[in-house]
């Protein structure tokens, strides 16, 4: 090995072509004024890709041939059409969601009290006032409301049948509507009912279902008893006309006879008695009210030869609600 004359140097670097001048970078500028225009290519000629102003990224060196090509071109314009569209359809969801919050909210504040009055630190509106006031008055109510309607539920109505009274009995022979001959009979008595309200606050409105007498299935005589009013802390007698006239017997009064038919002994006859007592209280108006019933079941005996007679029934009754 051995140094180079400097007359060596001289013919080596006469002798060696000119190098080219290294090729210049190539960028890409997209107009902001109109997404949807194709990207212009522009040559920055001397200037170096971190100086330039038209473009904020910078493109590595390696990567000019590529970015140049028409592929890449192509590819780069429908994702920057992609990119505004969705920009603007978030956009416009954004203020269409912002406008109906606003409506919604603006809505709730001019109906009513919201949160962000009682929250705030200045006086509270007039209408918070009135709508508590209203909320607090139906609760109470209500709450009241409950109290009496639980407490008139423990004053039970009280109903005796005291007794009854047979009238009249009365078995011969006839015919019915339709010209059949049977037996027919009649029938009337008296029924006395006792009824007591002990309710401390309140009156009740009384009524019944009809009162029936039954031999064995076969009704035999009605009666109705008329509606009253009874206050509070008092009671009354009712007494209601059962009968029934003329009532055809057919097959199911082959038991029954009586001493005028045949002229033999007084006859005996098992009936039975029932009936529902109603009561309906109005303790506060219409608002509050309440209803009691009182079902009624006595098995008693008619005897003829005890015709207007009274005939107690203390213990032949069954009371059941």
């Amino acid at each position: 090995m051995h140094a180079k004359t400097d007359s060596e140097v001289t013919s080596l670097a006469a002798s060696s072509p000119p190098r080219s001048p290294p090729r210049r970078p190539i960028y890409y500028v997209m107009s902001p004024a109109n997404s949807h225009h194709d990207v212009d290519r522009v040559s920055l000629g001397g200037s170096s890709p971190g100086a330039s102003p038209l473009h904020p990224h910078y493109h590595h060196p390696h990567h000019h041939r590529y970015a140049s090509s028409p592929i890449h071109h192509s590819r780069e314009s429908s994702t920057t059409r992609l990119s505004a569209s969705l920009k603007y359809t978030s956009s416009s969801w954004r203020k269409l969601h912002n406008h109906t919050e606003g409506h919604h909210l603006g809505s709730a504040a001019s109906s009513g009290c919201s949160d962000s009055d009682v929250e705030d630190d200045g006086p509270i509106p007039v209408r918070c006032y009135v709508a508590w006031f209203v909320l607090g008055f139906i609760l109470l109510f209500t709450l009241f409301s409950l109290i009496l309607w639980g407490a008139s539920k423990s004053y039970k109505p009280d109903v005796f049948v005291k007794g009854v009274v047979f009238r009249s009995y009365d078995i011969h022979a006839g015919t019915d509507l339709t010209g059949v001959p049977t037996k027919m009979l009649s029938i009337n008595s008296t029924v006395r009912i006792a009824f007591r309200n002990p309710a401390t606050f309140f009156g009740v409105h009384v009524s019944s279902t009809p009162l029936e007498i039954y031999f064995s299935d076969l009704k035999i005589a009605t009666g109705y008893m008329k509606e009253f009013y009874q206050s509070r802390k008092s009671g009354r007698t009712v007494a209601v006309a059962v009968g029934g006239s003329q009532v055809p017997l057919y097959g199911g009064g082959t038991g029954l006879r009586s001493r005028t038919e045949d002229g033999g002994a007084p006859a005996v006859v098992p009936l039975e008695l029932s009936f529902t007592i109603r009561a309906r209280a109005y303790v506060l108006g219409h608002l509050v009210r309440s209803k009691f019933y009182r079902h009624v079941r006595c098995s008693l005996s008619l005897r003829e030869d005890r015709l207007d007679k009274p005939l107690r029934l203390a213990h032949a009754c069954d009371y059941h609600d």
